[in-house]
């Protein structure tokens, strides 16, 4: 075995390792991003494997809507193990004197609830106790937010329809809310014995029967889901079992660490940058020696394995300090953001998505670090000696290109195949060589413009832009590197600032304008008269619709689990989806395929379908869907494809069928109320005073929690996204220290030959206001055309070019580029003339 590359690799890393520190800054950034991204969703994800029963409730749950258990199916489900029914539904609660109301999510509980898990209560307390009939009203256990709304205490009465409550605790815990979708209001926890005296129970109101079963020893899911569907095969219910519990847990997982992953490997990929330069400058700084080196008869192959060895030794201590970071990630979360997390995380260290970190870093440096190392092992000797005063430019041979592809392929594979969704891993993958071409042509350009410029100048230009413009294309210049580096995380904060700017104005200006005041639904068909009468009273206009609620289970004949569905269709197969009959088109509805039926037709059913819903189920005009209403399966022909704009709020409905097709199903009615301006707590309390079982969902409220969640979402991606700009600047920090020795030489040069401070000091700031101008012009254009595709083609929303942003992004680029290379150069004006002088 030859060891003489290992000798020598040690004798080098006994020597100045100047300019390592960016490189090994720069690859643990990366790799701690991707290690903390990955070790969080290991550590949240083994909660939900170990705590699934208690997540879900039980071993299985049955959710059944507007119907509770037949006794066959109660007496069969009973021989299965033990039983828990909860009814699920909203309503409005109002305080005692009824001067507030607010809309909640009523849970109401029999005395088996929970069957995995505990409630928790404050003050504590058994959860039997505390929804207990004591003294003539029933309990209650609610949100602590849900006091703060009705401006009420524990111990203070409150009114469900007609029933009397009296909250006895505050919940701190409900084992199986995680799993729960997304509300609309705080939890009301309740006896289930108790929604009879409220009267809200009424023929077609939208009440979900979930039915717990803690399965007997030895009877496995998959077991009892196959006897059960022999036995009950048109039952119409949902089935979930612990293994499939908490899926929109797990949606939530899959998004954040599919972004933070890939803003991890976006920072490793302006890294590399800096590893590049990293390696690019201590082989200059040792070319002296490589050159000897070369003349004593050492071959090509001993530099390049010598020298690789170090710079693996260097990324190894890297990677290693960025996976150590990155572990502490979920001991960070737990400590800092225990509240904001979906479960508690279980602590310790995951070796896998180490492992997959490690692999990201060790990738990059070597799609990064084969190009210099290769540079310095192929230049012959005297060539290397020229190097030293003037760069030679170097072209890579055919097994330097192909390991760089290599290299490049497998970390390209590495991101698809690890990603939660491999089609945005492909398109990101796809979509950053774009960038990458891009900026690094922006940074060819601005080499070659610069140049040009400086020709055009000639000798009597002003001394500063003749200065500032020759160290953009000098030898050994970083222009490329900064530009690229600095452009792809200023890329990201334009697209994110134009995307929430967008967001914004559709929930201040365009959303606000178009939507209705409120939701009321569960009004009974025999109530609709006096809903109209109450709303006409309190001064506002009222749009009414039936609904019934179904479940999709085939698709043009195929069992709806064996379709492959478009990801962003898939939650209309998740649960019940809202139906309505209609017999002449909806107000603004636009067909955009085939054609609406005609208003006396009574034949078959049809149904009009979403554009966009059809699309994702691979279905047109002509083909059929079939729906589960209470156990009635519905299948219906699709006559004509309608483009809905869910942005106004209006009443829209994905499903719309012919006016026979629900004929006997259990329907209520849907309405949207347009209040004037500050009659809005009238119009409520005229329409819930008068039909207590109604529900009003206020739009103004649901806006409001979805803009906070997009806010919070905003920072946090923008947090996120400052990861690839520091390394972008970690990237400008190593070009700026690797170029110091020379600048300095060039300033002494330049004060000897009459150069004053203004003119040096006005020549750094042109250079660096030059990189930012040109990174930030770059990063507008490539920001806005992503803001385009994410609101257009991920959101389905409208888009509009905002300015502002957009120049507030660029210019503090701009700054920021500027002040922080000033900043890393201005101790080079400060240096003597007199000691560099003597020393040449």
């Amino acid at each position: 075995m030859n060891l003489l590359p290992f000798v020598l690799a040690r004798r080098e890393l006994r020597g100045s390792l100047k300019g390592f520190g960016v490189f090994v800054a720069c690859l643990a950034l990366g790799v701690a991003a991707i290690a903390g991204a990955a070790s969080l969703d290991a550590s949240l994800r083994r909660s939900l494997a170990e705590d699934a029963q208690a997540l879900l409730g039980g071993d299985v749950e049955l959710r059944l809507s507007y119907r509770s258990l037949k006794p066959e199916e109660w007496q069969f489900l009973a021989e299965s193990g033990t039983i828990s029914d909860a009814v699920e539904m909203r309503a409005m609660l109002r305080s005692a004197d009824g001067a507030r109301q607010t809309l909640v999510e009523v849970k109401g509980v029999d005395a088996a609830y929970p069957l995995y898990g505990r409630v928790d209560l404050q003050p504590p307390q058994a959860l039997p106790a505390a929804l207990a009939r004591q003294d003539g009203p029933w309990g209650a256990a609610v949100d602590g937010n849900l006091l703060d709304r009705l401006g009420a205490k524990v111990g203070d009465t409150v009114l469900l329809g007609e029933a009397k409550l009296v909250v006895r605790s505050v919940i701190e815990h409900e084992p199986d809310r995680a799993a729960m979708a997304f509300s609309l209001g705080p939890r009301l926890l309740i006896d289930s014995r108790v929604l009879d005296e409220t009267r809200l129970l009424q023929p077609g109101s939208l009440v979900h029967h979930t039915v717990l079963v803690r399965l007997r020893p030895g009877l496995s899911a998959a077991l009892f889901k196959e006897r059960l569907d022999r036995r009950f095969p048109d039952a119409g219910w949902q089935f979930r079992d612990a293994a499939s519990g908490a899926p929109g847990i797990k949606r939530f997982l899959d998004q954040m660490t599919l972004f933070l992953t890939l803003v991890g490997l976006t920072a490793l990929l302006v890294g590399g940058i800096g590893v590049a330069n990293g390696v690019k400058t201590f082989l200059d700084g040792r070319m002296t020696s490589i050159a000897i080196l070369k003349c004593l008869g050492a071959s090509r192959r001993l530099i390049q394995t010598a020298y690789f060895l170090q710079v693996a030794l260097l990324a190894a201590a890297g990677i290693a300090l960025g996976l150590a970071v990155g572990a502490t990630l979920p001991w960070l979360a737990a400590a800092f953001l225990a509240d904001k997390l979906p479960v508690a995380a279980r602590l310790g260290i995951y070796p896998g998505p180490l492992a997959e970190a490690a692999g990201f870093g060790a990738l990059t440096t070597l799609a990064f670090a084969i190009w210099p190392l290769a540079r310095a092992a192929a230049v012959p000797a005297a060539t290397l000696f020229r190097d030293i005063v003037a760069g030679q430019r170097y072209r890579p041979g055919f097994a330097t290109l192909a390991a760089i592809f290599t290299a490049a392929a497998a970390l390209a594979a590495l991101a698809i195949v690890s990603a939660a969704d491999r089609r945005l891993a492909t398109w990101f993958v796809g979509g950053s060589a774009a960038v990458l071409v891009l900026f690094l042509l922006a940074g060819a350009g601005l080499v070659q413009a610069t140049r040009f410029c400086a020709r055009r100048l000639g000798a009597g230009g002003a001394p500063a832009w003749r200065l500032g413009l020759s160290s953009l294309y000098r030898p050994g210049a970083p222009t490329r590197g900064v530009v690229l580096s600095l452009g792809l995380g200023l890329t990201l904060l334009v697209m994110i600032a134009l995307v929430q700017a967008n967001l914004n104005r559709q929930f201040d200006e365009r959303i606000p304008a178009q939507a209705p005041s409120f939701f009321f639904i569960d009004i009974q068909p025999d109530q609709a008269a006096l809903f109209d009468q109450a709303v006409a009273g309190a001064g506002a206009d009222a749009k009414r619709a039936t609904m019934v609620r179904g479940r999709i289970t085939r698709i043009d004949g195929v069992p709806v689990e064996q379709v492959a569905i478009a990801p962003d269709a898939q939650w209309a197969v998740r649960g019940d989806r809202g139906l309505s009959t209609a017999a002449t088109p909806p107000e603004g509805a636009r067909v955009v395929a085939g054609a609406w039926w005609p208003a006396d037709y009574d034949g078959p059913p049809l149904v009009s379908l979403d554009a966009g819903i059809a699309k994702g189920f691979g279905l047109t005009v002509g083909q059929t869907i079939t729906v589960n209403v209470l156990g009635r399966e519905i299948t219906a022909r699709i006559a004509n494809l309608r483009e809905i704009d869910w942005s106004s709020l209006s009443m829209n409905f994905t499903f719309i069928l012919t006016p026979q097709a629900l004929a006997g199903a259990p329907a209520t009615y849907i309405a949207t109320v347009h209040a004037p301006a500050g009659r809005e707590n009238a119009v409520e309390r005229a329409v819930t005073t008068a039909l207590p079982n109604v529900s009003s969902i206020r739009v103004k409220e649901a806006l409001e929690t979805i803009r906070q969640v997009v806010g919070n979402a905003g920072m946090a991606i923008r947090g996120a996204a400052m990861v690839t700009l520091l390394a972008g600047a970690l990237v400008l920090a190593g070009a700026i220290a690797a170029g110091r020795q020379r600048r300095i030489r060039e300033t002494v040069l330049l004060k000897v030959l009459g150069a004053g401070r203004g003119d040096l000091l006005r020549a750094l700031l042109l250079e660096f206001m030059l990189l930012g101008v040109v990174a930030a012009v770059l990063a507008a254009a490539l920001g806005s055309v992503a803001a385009w595709a994410v609101l257009v083609f991920v959101l389905k929303t409208d888009w509009i070019f905002l300015p502002l942003p957009v120049a507030a992004t660029a210019l503090g680029g701009v700054l920021g580029v500027t002040l922080f290379g000033m900043a890393g150069t201005l101790r080079v004006l400060a240096a003597k003339p007199a000691p560099y002088l003597r020393h040449d």
